[in-house]
């Protein structure tokens, strides 16, 4: 019965209800493919990890799909994005391609990292997409950093931090928040709340559990999403986005999600109960979508045909990218360790 407690009390409380504005055609497609595409390289990343194609450790976001394709919705390309180290959705949302994330999970050097990162430490300058950072919390100085630095700039950008519930309980969390709105910096917070911190339930850890309290005490605007409704979380990061950009200082948006599979590869899920994972599985934010734009006329069985053909197209390729790519020399194995003048 405890192992229950979790969901059903994120139900006693939820996110308010936003108002969804009615999208056009394409851009509703557009939305649905995003999170496809997320989800069919996440499945395939976990069908590849099965096979040790990919080694050490790998965190995936099947399930919270609808946060990072919203979110990235009201950012711009001068806009930066910090993130965690379930990161993969988040990068392919930015822009990052599904072939340099594969290849950089196979190791290979023509990864975004040069396969020195992995799984947890995608980086990628062309799209200001700041990591994958393996700490937990560990992006939210940086955020700080990248936000001063725009700030001292006089560059009217806006940098998206991107961090579990977990984070929150981190003495980083504070630090950040805690400076960025003392200095008024250009900063999203995005938490991802999915309710468990590794196999910590946030019920048992936090004594407030509606995380966006926490901002009221860094004089901050706030608000709560349902992270499972990608129109919702779109609309509210936009909102969020306007406000950092306008100069006014930071915003903190959580998003209530859950993530489907485990912490990481090796979780056994032992704290969470099946039926809990069922259940929340009915709130797949794809299905939710995806029923929503039937409802609407927008989408027909041959567009859902088409997004799946051109997503599998894609993440093939994605493969036979990293199966061909090369292993860095052993020759250059303390490269990068010192910076050359």
């Amino acid at each position: 019965m405890m192992k229950k407690a979790t969901l059903e009390q994120s139900k006693k409380k939820p996110a308010a209800k936003q108002a969804v504005p009615r999208v056009d055609r394409a851009h509703s497609l557009y939305l649905l493919r995003e999170m496809v595409r997320i989800r069919r390289l996440e499945e395939k990343s976990a069908e590849l990890y099965s096979a040790m194609k990919i080694r050490g450790f790998m965190h995936l976001y099947i399930g919270e799909e609808a946060i990072a394709v919203g979110v990235m919705q009201a950012l711009t390309p001068e806009d930066a994005v910090v993130a965690t180290y379930r990161e993969h959705g988040q990068a392919l949302a930015r822009g990052v391609s599904a072939a340099v994330i594969m290849a950089e999970m196979y190791g290979k050097q023509e990864g975004c990292s040069r396969g020195r990162g992995g799984s947890m430490h995608l980086f990628d300058k062309e799209t200001r997409f700041y990591g994958g950072n393996a700490i937990v919390g560990g992006g939210l100085p940086l955020a700080l950093g990248v936000a001063l630095a725009d700030k001292m700039r006089n560059q009217h950008r806006v940098t998206c931090c991107f961090f579990g519930d977990g984070a929150v309980a981190e003495g980083e969390f504070h630090e950040t928040m805690n400076l960025a709105a003392l200095w008024q910096l250009p900063i999203l917070f995005v938490c991802e709340n999915n309710l468990y911190a590794m196999g910590m339930a946030l019920h048992r850890a936090q004594i407030e559990t509606e995380i966006a309290k926490r901002a009221v005490t860094y004089k901050m605007p706030a608000e709560t999403v349902d992270g499972m409704e990608v129109l919702a979380v779109e609309t509210a990061a936009q909102k969020a986005a306007d406000y950092v950009r306008s100069g006014q200082g930071p915003y903190f948006l959580e998003c209530r999600t859950y993530r489907f599979r485990g912490h990481s590869a090796f979780d056994t899920e032992l704290y969470r109960a099946k039926e809990e994972v069922e259940e929340a599985k009915k709130r797949d934010p794809i299905l939710l979508f995806t029923q929503h734009l039937q409802q609407q006329g927008l989408l027909g069985p041959e567009d859902l045909d088409e997004i799946e053909r051109e997503v599998a197209i894609e993440i093939e390729a994605a493969v036979e990218f990293a199966e061909a790519g090369t292993w860095e020399p052993v020759e250059d194995l303390t490269r990068f360790v010192y910076s050359e003048k």
